[in-house]
C-alpha cells in the first residue's frame, strides 16, 4: 500500500539544465559538498529553493519576457538562474539591447554574498547591464517529492541553452565541481558507482539523453505536456518500492525505495 502523507511543508524550488553543444551535447551538472544535509555528495543540475527576492517586482525592468509569464513562474525562472550564477558562476543574461552579454567571471565572493542573501541578486543584474530572458528557459519537468522524505520540494526543471563564452566554477561551498557531461556518460557513471545520482536526476538524465542535440531536446519539451509528477513509496512483500506512473512520461518505474536516493 502506499505511505501515508504527512503535513511537511512543501518548499518551492527550481532547477536549470544548461545544454550546449560543443564539443557534444553535454548537460551542466555540479556535485553538491558531502557536508551538505540534502544530497549531499550528489551529482546534480544547479538549483535550489525559491527566495522571496526573485519574486520581487522590480524585476520588471531588469527581465524580457515578463508579461509572458505569471507572478509564480517569474519568481522560479528568476531563481533558476540565480542558483546557476550562485553554483556556477554564469549569468544567463543578455544586455540590456538584446545582444550577448559578455562578462567578466564573477568573482567568488560576489557569488557567495548572493548566496548568503547579503548581496540581491538584483545589484548584480543591474550592475552588469544585463537583463535575464525569462522565455529563454523551457519547462522541462515538475517534480514533488513523496511525503516519506524529510524535506519537501515542489521542484520546476528548466532547460536552456547555455550562455556562450562563460566558464562554468563551482562556488567551493554548496558544490564542489561543475563538469559538463553527455547525459549518458552521466547515467554510466552512476551504474558505476562512480557518481552518486538521486532518484529525479537519474530520471530526468534518461529522458534527456533520448535527445541528441540541446535544439532537440528543448523541442521536446516544448512538445511534451506537464505533468506534476510525485514518486509514491509502496510497501509489498519485497520492501518499499519506489513508483513513478507511466503518466508521468518516463516509462514503467518501479525499483527499490533507498531514502536519500
Amino acid at each position: 500500500m502506499s505511505v501515508t502523507p504527512d503535513n511537511a511543508e512543501i518548499r518551492p524550488a527550481s532547477t536549470l539544465l544548461l545544454l550546449r553543444d560543443d564539443p557534444a551535447f553535454e548537460v551542466l551538472m555540479v556535485e553538491r559538498h558531502h557536508q551538505i544535509d540534502f544530497a549531499s555528495g550528489a551529482l546534480v543540475f544547479p538549483g535550489g529553493k525559491s527566495h522571496p527576492g526573485d519574486h520581487e517586482d522590480a524585476w520588471g525592468d531588469h527581465v524580457s519576457g515578463w508579461a509572458a509569464h505569471d507572478g509564480e513562474q517569474r519568481g522560479l525562472r528568476i531563481a533558476a538562474i540565480r542558483e546557476v550564477f550562485e553554483e556556477a558562476g554564469l549569468l544567463l543574461a543578455t544586455r540590456r539591447d538584446g545582444g550577448p552579454l559578455e562578462v567578466e567571471p564573477a568573482p567568488l565572493e560576489l557569488r557567495q554574498s548572493v548566496d548568503r542573501g547579503e548581496t540581491p541578486f538584483l545589484e548584480v543584474v543591474r550592475a552588469a547591464g544585463a537583463r535575464l530572458d525569462l522565455s529563454a528557459l523551457t519547462v522541462f519537468a515538475r517534480w514533488i517529492t513523496p511525503p516519506v522524505t524529510p524535506k519537501r520540494f515542489d521542484t520546476w526543471f528548466y532547460a536552456a541553452h547555455a550562455p556562450a563564452g562563460q566558464l562554468a566554477v563551482c562556488d567551493g561551498r554548496e558544490t564542489v565541481d561543475a563538469c559538463w557531461l553527455s547525459p549518458q556518460a552521466a547515467l554510466d557513471a552512476g551504474a558505476r558507482g562512480e557518481r552518486k545520482l538521486v532518484f529525479p536526476t537519474r530520471m530526468n538524465l534518461g529522458r534527456l539523453a533520448h535527445a541528441t542535440s540541446a535544439a532537440a531536446a528543448i523541442a521536446a519539451a516544448q512538445a511534451r505536456p506537464l505533468v506534476a509528477v510525485q514518486p509514491e513509496v509502496r510497501t509489498g512483500p519485497d520492501g518499499a518500492r519506489l513508483v513513478l506512473p507511466e503518466s508521468a512520461g518516463y516509462g514503467a518505474v518501479s525499483e527499490r525505495f533507498v531514502p536519500g536516493m
